[in-house]
């Protein structure tokens, strides 16, 4: 009866099953994905995840190895930075934005003879963020930005409670990403003895996302420590890529950073930066 009915509306009769077979064709393309649309999705989380505010829940996991640090140069170190960013929706047109990072830390010799390993302080920044870009395409966020002494071993934290401004600002088009995020933390509580925080971090980006959802990064993390008067300054080279495993997005990085300037006893040279990164998407 389907095949007849299918034959009676057709105004050019052809062989029953090269009917059929056409007009479930026609419904499956219209109704399934393309890998083309594929691509561009996972282009446009690409995109997002090189937005430090973009409405995305992710959970970087950042692993960093410096070494030639500590008198004589002897001492290394190694840190996974987890970094989750989530995003409030507080109404129709303002985002709440939680980026929260916790290192976990090993050090060998960076104090002679010795070696620490645990966690370190964390840094929890929150930026108030238009959902709608500027006029001109600038996205921007600011807040209050943290400093919580949750170091397991005096030697990998300050010991200090401390508070202060944080900002970030961005432009996207074309597949660019550049811009800039910043803070400033005082210590305001927490033991005596140690020395003040009293720093200003400054990390300007820029990023280029292909169609395949390749992502190519750089950026610097640049500390000025007004107590000591010293700078610290790696500049990073990433390489990342967006996949899918399942259902779940993960986007796969790798990459050199390079200390081009750092305190007295600060690393010195090269290091590397690998980086997982799980993507929850609404």
């Amino acid at each position: 009866m389907l095949i007849t009915l299918l034959l009676a509306f057709d105004p050019a009769p052809r062989p029953a099953f090269d009917v059929l077979g056409a007009r479930i064709a026609a419904i499956q393309s219209s109704s399934a994905p393309t890998e083309s649309s594929s691509g561009q999705d996972a282009k446009a989380l690409a995109e997002k995840l090189s937005n430090p505010i973009a409405s995305l829940i992710s959970v970087p996991f950042q692993f960093n190895f410096d070494s030639d640090i500590g008198p004589g140069d002897r001492g290394d170190r190694a840190v996974l930075n987890i970094q989750p960013v989530v995003p409030f929706e507080l109404n129709e047109d303002w985002n709440l934005i939680s980026r929260t990072i916790l290192p976990l830390i090993s050090q060998d010799d960076v104090v002679p003879g010795t070696d620490q390993s645990g966690t370190g302080d964390i840094v929890q920044s929150l930026f108030f963020s238009p959902k709608a870009p500027t006029a001109s395409g600038w996205i921007w966020g600011a807040g209050p930005v943290f400093l919580i002494p949750t170091a397991s071993d005096d030697l990998l934290g300050s010991e200090k409670w401390g508070v202060g401004p944080t900002a970030v600002f961005l432009k996207q088009q074309s597949g660019w990403t550049y811009g800039a995020l910043m803070n400033h933390l005082w210590s305001v509580a927490g033991e005596e003895e140690r020395a003040d925080v009293n720093a200003t971090f400054v990390q300007p980006f820029v990023s280029r996302t292909t169609a395949n959802a390749w992502t190519y990064a750089l950026n610097t993390e640049t500390t000025y420590d007004w107590e000591s008067e010293e700078w610290s300054i790696p500049v990073n080279l990433v390489i990342s890529k967006l996949i899918r495993l399942g259902s779940q997005h993960i986007s796969i990085g790798a990459g050199l950073r390079y200390w081009a300037d750092s305190a007295p006893n600060g690393p010195e040279g090269f290091g590397f930066r690998f980086i997982i990164t799980p993507l929850f998407p609404k």
